[in-house]
């Protein structure tokens, strides 16, 4: 009888989704063909890159200039099977040459945003490329520097045609991101959701490791949740569910097929939709909702000043940071409320929930404790 497979991978595998790559992993990739092509005079085309989990995709190139002291290279993103907005757009990195000691300079081309408020893992006026992206991009500029002898200073200027437009179809308007799209991704790898295909998978994982033997699972809406679970309670990969949006899936699926025990784990904000009773948590299907947050700090003894600020502020991060700020448990509040969302979901099945919260580094901002349903709940 051979091994069960389970865990995020075997999810994937069961869907017959393709996965695709993130802008995060297109933007490597052309940052490190222009860089090598400043370099060496050469564009490496197809372009190799590693990935955050190992990956070592190549992708060929759409664009190749080399000019006036500057290269760009181009990407075009393919997003597999997932129905992404920037699946198709062409990923531009134009790189040039600075002065000893510059470091890699990050800059919003045409088509890229610019961060205009708080609450977003960059500061204010900082080109919309995300932490991760500017973290493989850093180390791939380094690889190629020692390579071909560069100093790796060299800024770096990302840009998407016609990303203001792909944007108007996104959030990022709303967040205070203006001009045009994110440079987004934490592995590189864009997992692709159809929503029926997803779901079934999400049983065939619950079901596998109730076949393994393994009485406590994890729903995670992504990696850096799967990485804290991981790190907290030392369970085996068949024992976690790639939830993604999906909360409501797991959660009707273990209330028919019990475990003993279910922790939920996610970003702060999705799991804040999950708090105010929503089982869908996809970006087009539900909002954070700060006016709930602020009825939440207001329980966790914020003044009324405080919970104005939250009700208003630009995300659900930016609400954390405020009453975190000010000694107020919001993250804790908030695992609290959407274990006990979880509970009424489940409707008295036999199974314990404990909800952790974290933030876009995996840093545990707050936390359930572990409680079982109430007999005949609603």
């Amino acid at each position: 009888m051979g091994e069960i497979e389970g865990g995020r991978s075997a999810q994937l595998k069961h869907t017959g989704l393709r996965p695709g790559w993130t802008t995060g992993a297109c933007a490597t990739a052309a940052a490190t063909a222009a860089y090598t092509a400043l370099l060496t005079g050469d564009f490496p085309d197809p372009v190799t890159i590693t990935l955050p989990k190992g990956q070592t995709p190549a992708f060929a190139l759409a664009v190749e200039e080399l000019a006036g002291g500057r290269a760009t290279a181009g990407v075009v993103k393919d997003a597999g099977d997932d129905p992404d907005v920037t699946h198709g757009a062409l990923v531009r990195v134009t790189a040039r040459r600075l002065p000893p000691g510059s470091g890699v300079v990050f800059r919003a081309g045409p088509g890229v945003g610019t961060v205009t408020l708080p609450g977003l893992p960059l500061e204010v006026g900082e080109p919309a490329i995300n932490p991760v992206p500017r973290r493989l991009i850093r180390e791939h500029v380094a690889r190629v520097a020692a390579e071909h002898g560069g100093s790796g200073d060299v800024e770096v200027t990302v840009s998407v045609d016609d990303g203001e437009e792909i944007a108007r179809s996104t959030w990022n308007p709303r967040l205070g991101i203006l001009g045009g799209l994110s440079i987004l991704g934490t592995t590189g790898v864009v997992v692709p959701y159809s929503c029926s295909a997803w779901i079934d998978s999400i049983r065939r994982g619950v079901d596998v490791a109730l076949a393994a033997g393994h009485t406590h699972v994890a729903g995670c809406t992504g990696s850096t949740s799967e990485r804290t679970v991981v790190s907290e309670y030392g369970l085996p990969e068949i024992a976690l569910l790639d939830m993604g949006d999906f909360a409501g899936a797991v959660l009707k699926y273990v209330r028919r097929h019990p475990v003993d025990r279910l922790t939920v784990c996610g970003g702060f904000a999705k799991l804040s939709k999950l708090a105010a009773g929503h089982l869908d948590l996809h970006s087009a299907r539900s909002q954070v909702d700060k006016p709930f947050l602020a009825r939440l700090a207001r329980r966790g003894g914020a003044d009324e000043a405080l919970a104005a600020e939250v009700a208003v502020a630009n995300t659900g991060l930016a609400a954390l940071q405020l009453c975190l700020a000010r000694g107020v448990p919001l993250g804790d509040l908030v695992a609290v409320a959407a274990r006990d969302e979880a509970l009424s979901v489940l409707r008295g099945a036999p199974v314990a929930v404990d909800v952790v919260c974290i933030d876009r580094a995996g840093t545990v901002v707050g936390r359930s404790a572990v409680r079982w349903p109430v007999r005949g709940g609603g």
